[in-house]
């Protein structure tokens, strides 16, 4: 998932704003088998800043709908949390929001 990651962000970069800060961007986060919901849960809390109750409607909505975009703004803000929850073994990409 990683490599899929880097592609978008190269498309995105080739295509963005010359600024880069304004594009707006969702982060999506994929359902796998592996991590817990749990574990789903505290990483939204800890890395985008999510209740408790919001992080765990998320779970289920990634559990049920194979993923689920739990944040969106600009790129500069989103692909910091989308590499902090990569490097939990979490499945998140970045996607760019049709304007």
């Amino acid at each position: 998932m990683k490599h899929h990651l880097h592609t978008d962000v190269a498309v995105w970069e080739q295509t963005g704003t010359s600024s880069g800060t304004d594009f707006p961007c969702q982060l999506i986060v994929w359902n796998d088998d592996v991590n817990t919901f749990d574990w789903v849960i505290e990483t939204l809390v800890e890395v985008c800043g999510h209740t408790y109750e919001q992080a765990e409607q998320c779970a289920w909505i990634i559990h049920t709908k194979g993923k689920y975009a739990v944040k969106q703004g600009s790129y500069e803000e989103l692909k910091p949390m989308c590499d902090a929850i990569t490097e939990r073994g979490i499945q998140a990409t970045l996607e760019v929001t049709a304007t």
